[in-house]
């Protein structure tokens, strides 16, 4: 089994009782300044009922609560709220989730993706080759299904229909042809709303394009979302290409900004949602905003921040624990940057929202969490390249990892034509929308000069359907191949019981890395990576044996072994 640390908190969910209220200031004190969205958290014990009225008590205004974990969604003027609110007993403590319109500035306000978009601007080293080999056209330029072995397992198990997978991510492109045959409408849901601009006035997620700035559940403005869920379940429809679990139900489950932000309430909003709406595994390839690195009290934060990342901490594992209590898999990609998780780096990207809030953090290893891949009941996947050599950018260690899969190296292959070639990516499914707005499809549904040069692909059926695909790295490639055989692991081995499929998390888990290939650490165990033009920060050492160890976990995810095999780990 993985080596967890988990959080020491509170994780009880919040009673529904009496609550005894302190006396709060004078009316003279009420919040100040631009209006401001905040995330509330009810105290352990306490009634969220009592919690909604300290909101109301000190002038803030209630848009939607989480009953599941006691988080509350509420607009207040943003000088003062905090404290305020804060102080009542019947409140754990408050985050700003963000700060609420003014007129945009030029430029666009992004989360960074830079690792897994390090592939933009190179060749593709040679065309794509749109003939049949293995289950759909394309899938002879997936290393990663094969690396999986799930070429094979489909013969043995292609997935049921009854089991779903949530993505939770910046949503799902449903009318994509390798997506569309299994995905979930009526199952899917939007948990976000578009931000138009931050405070300061930098675009964020842009117009809105739909009104009341939600989007509809088939729809992804981001593209990561799309991606993730074709290389989970793409169908194996003799199109485009198929995922590692080609038969499986998909639903999205948004949580992601089209700028590919994460927040707080979105976030536990979606976990909560899994465990209710009965998603049997959920895919989570991101990290909760604005914090890389949630500390209780880091001396460099202010005292606002550090009792924001506390209530971040509290109310992600309140969630994280009542998704496993309902049955729900969560699977969580390890994180791209280049962190031993036990002894992280300084931590200079964060809060990452709004713009120009950044400050340079030192992070305690036993106060500062990566969250949800530092939560309880996680499965943290690592990810490396076409030769299984660890993936730059991945973090690793023995503290989080549980297993490793294919999620693209660009630099893999040194000294070979392959190195710093896009085919080191995974390639996988690709909004239209998103293309055309890249400028890598043109307006009749060409792939540009610019797509062809990252290897943006097109596919098109006899029937006149169109669907596009790209490549992309990152951990965030690697989950949703552990996440495929997850699927696969609960088809084979789950409690069928008329539309539904269940399986203990903790029994998926077993199985997942029990059947996991083995990989050991390389020889010499320190890797520089410094001919492949990184700096000594990505020097990592791997530490275990071949059974388990920081670089790989358990090993790599097989599916064909978990769908044969598996049942020697349940008990």
């Amino acid at each position: 089994m993985k080596r967890p640390r988990l959080l020491a908190v509170a994780l009880a969910v919040p009673l529904f009782g009496a609550v005894s209220v302190v006396a709060l200031p004078a009316a003279s004190a009420q919040p100040a300044g631009p209006l401001t969205e905040f995330s509330v958290l009810a105290r352990d014990g306490q009634s969220v009922a009592a919690a909604q009225q300290a909101v109301r008590d000190v002038g803030g205004t209630i848009v939607a609560t989480n009953t599941a974990v006691g988080l509350i969604t509420a607009t207040a003027p943003a000088t003062g709220f905090t404290e305020r609110v804060s102080a009542n007993r019947a409140v754990f403590g408050a985050a700003k989730a963000k700060a609420i319109g003014s007129a945009p500035k030029a430029g666009k306000k992004e989360k960074p993706d830079a690792v897994e978009k390090e592939g933009r601007g190179s060749v593709s080293r040679k065309a794509a080759a749109n003939k049949a080999v293995g289950t759909d056209p394309l899938d002879d330029q997936l290393w990663g299904l094969k690396s999986t072995r799930s070429d094979l397992a489909r013969t043995k198990q292609a997935g049921d229909k009854r089991v779903k997978v949530g993505i939770i991510d910046t949503g799902v492109d449903g009318s994509h042809p390798d997506i569309a045959p299994n995905f979930d409408k009526a199952d899917s849901r939007n948990f976000t709303k578009d931000i138009v601009a931050d405070v300061n006035g930098t675009v964020v997620d842009g117009p809105c394009e739909f009104r009341g700035c939600v989007d509809p559940v088939d729809h992804d403005d981001n593209g990561h979302g799309t991606h993730v869920a074709g290389t989970i379940a793409a169908a194996a429809n003799g199109f485009g290409v198929s995922g590692v679990a080609p038969n499986v139900t998909l639903v999205n489950i948004r949580a992601g900004q089209d700028a590919g932000f994460f927040f707080l309430q979105p976030t536990v909003d979606a976990l909560t949602y899994s465990g209710d709406a009965g998603i049997d595994v959920v895919n989570m390839s991101f990290y909760v905003d604005p914090w890389l690195y949630n500390c209780r009290s880091n001396p460099a934060d202010s005292a606002a921040e550090q009792a924001e990342q506390r209530t971040i901490i509290e109310a992600t594992t309140r969630a994280l624990n009542y998704a496993h209590r309902k049955g729900v898999t969560m699977v969580v990609a390890l994180g791209n940057q280049h962190d031993e998780l036990a002894a992280p780096h300084d931590d200079v990207t964060s809060p990452d929202y709004p713009a120009n809030g950044p400050h340079p953090r030192k992070i305690d290893n036993a106060s500062c969490f990566s969250l949800p891949v530092e939560g309880p009941h996680t499965i943290g996947v690592g990810s490396f390249g076409p030769t299984q050599a660890k993936a730059d950018y991945s973090n690793y260690g023995t503290e989080q990892i549980s297993v490793s899969a294919p999620g693209g190296y660009f630099r893999d292959g040194y000294g070979t034509p392959w190195y710093r070639t896009v085919e080191n990516e995974i390639l996988s499914t690709y909004p239209r929308n998103v293309g055309v707005a890249a400028g890598n499809i043109d307006a009749a549904g060409n792939v540009t000069p610019a797509g062809v040069a990252l290897g943006v692909q097109k596919a098109t059926a006899p029937d006149g359907r169109v669907g596009y695909y790209q490549w992309l790295q990152g951990t965030s490639m690697a989950a949703p191949h552990a996440t495929g055989v997850a699927a696969l692991i609960i088809s084979q081995y789950g409690k069928k019981t008329g539309h539904s499929v269940s399986m203990d998390p903790d029994a998926v888990q077993r199985v997942l890395e029990g059947t996991a290939a083995p990989i050991a650490c390389p020889v010499p165990r320190t890797v520089d990576y410094l001919k492949e033009g990184r700096d000594a920060s990505f020097t990592a050492t791997c530490l275990g044996d071949a059974s388990f160890n920081g670089f790989y976990g358990h090993g790599s995810v097989d599916a064909y072994s978990a769908v044969t095999r598996g049942s020697a780990f349940l008990r």
